[in-house]
């Protein structure tokens, strides 16, 4: 599984924005765009937590310290494999890639789709090379999901049903997003504890 989120910050968002001040948002590119990174990865293996975490060498930190560009490698005891990148300094890219033994699903606008009430992907299976390996056979085939409302009216939606069940109806609180959350959180703390203790492989499920 690979995951990829950057975006190319200007000079004004470097110097001023929360997200790279160490006393408003101390994780930085890691705690922003780099959570739907992690949270890409964790959706493709169902949300089970890795065995542990090794961040990548050489994150790019700014005079705070604060990270802009940082990566990490997740493992799984069944010999899963992620791989994910975060970066303000490089071109918008929301990329996310899962390989099977058997096909590839593959995403080019993870976080925000490239219009507002569509998101495609592609999926490739059990391809191989064409005769004589001039291409590729089956090609991989592309959908589209679409919706009439943007995905925040949609999460928006969903945040008020809970709630009036809730209210309404004595529902017990859900408990999927809030577990979903926190999986994503640990992981991302073991990344920056990887960062912070000289690139060290740090476990996260015991």
């Amino acid at each position: 599984i690979n995951t990829m989120v950057s975006f190319l910050a200007n000079e004004d968002f470097l110097q001023n924005d929360i997200r790279v001040k160490p006393d408003l948002d101390g994780l930085g590119v890691l705690g922003d765009i780099g959570w739907y990174c992690i949270r890409g990865i964790l959706w493709a293996v169902d949300y089970e937590l890795p065995k542990n975490v090794v961040a990548l060498h050489h994150p790019v930190k700014n005079q705070a310290g604060v990270l802009l560009a940082c990566g990490a490698s997740l493992y799984w005891a069944d010999g899963k494999v992620a791989t994910f990148h975060c970066s303000f300094l490089t071109n918008l890219t929301m990329d996310l890639t899962v390989v099977g033994t058997n096909g590839t699903i593959h995403v080019t606008d993870l976080v925000i789709p490239y219009e507002e009430k569509s998101a495609p992907f592609s999926v490739a299976s059990k391809t191989n090379f064409a005769e004589l390996s001039t291409g590729w056979d089956p090609h991989p085939s592309k959908h589209v999901v679409t919706t009439d409302l943007p995905q925040e009216g949609l999460m928006v939606q969903e945040f008020c049903r809970l709630v009036q069940g809730i209210r309404d109806a004595g529902v017990k609180p859900e408990g999927k997003w809030p577990g979903i959350t926190r999986k994503t959180q640990i992981v991302v703390d073991a990344v920056k504890a990887s960062i912070d203790n000289g690139f060290e492989s740090v476990d996260v499920a015991s």
